[in-house]
């Protein structure tokens, strides 16, 4: 899986960017077909701002996106994560179905 992370108006540390692969990697054991993931980070004011962050998943057909805003970019991740393994959650869950159902009918 290629991540980018893209950071405006300010320039991320490497600890908010290990942070980031892992909570990414950990999408991994939902679908191991993951080809990209584009991370990006803002914020609205400087001083008690709202941090935003928005993930962008290309999984093989599908193109799947969250965004999360929160106080601070560790929980915006976090959550936006969540949100994208519910996501792929269903993709799978659907796909599996969906083979059952083909294989009654043979």
């Amino acid at each position: 899986m290629n991540i980018s992370i893209t950071a405006r108006k300010f320039k991320a540390h490497n600890t908010l960017k290990d942070f980031i692969n892992g909570e990414l990697s950990s999408l991994l054991k939902y679908n191991d077909r993951i080809l990209n993931a584009d991370v990006i980070l803002s914020y609205q004011n400087v001083k008690d701002s709202i941090k935003t962050a928005e993930i962008i998943l290309q999984v093989p057909g599908q193109v799947l996106n969250a965004t999360e805003s929160s106080d601070d970019f560790k929980k915006s991740i976090s959550n936006a994560v969540d949100k994208l393994s519910r996501q792929l959650t269903k993709i799978k869950t659907k796909r599996i179905s969906r083979k059952v159902i083909n294989d009654r009918n043979k």
